[in-house]
């Protein structure tokens, strides 16, 4: 887990769902429905779908047992589905 989030969501170059470039200064946000890198815009849509509350309290549900519990979240992987973060 811990490799995955670093190496591929913590500096990702593009946005994962649009496909947008990202520079290292811009903020991105981990999708709260399959744990990519998306940027702002698309974080916002995501935010305005009707199923979004139930799936982002499971999300960090989920999270925490597989992350928190068994790896003292690394690198901020939980946090970072609700918080934009920069490389």
């Amino acid at each position: 887990m811990k490799d995955e989030w670093v190496e591929k969501l913590a500096c990702a170059i593009q946005c994962d769902r649009c496909n947008e470039k990202m520079e290292p200064k811009d903020p991105r946000i981990l999708s709260v429905y399959d744990h990519q890198a998306i940027c702002m815009a698309c974080k916002k849509e995501e935010e305005s779908r009707s199923d979004y509350e139930a799936v982002s309290k499971n999300t960090i549900g989920q999270c925490m047992i597989d992350t928190e519990l068994q790896y003292s979240d690394p690198a901020g992987f939980c946090y970072h589905h609700f918080y934009p973060y920069t490389c």
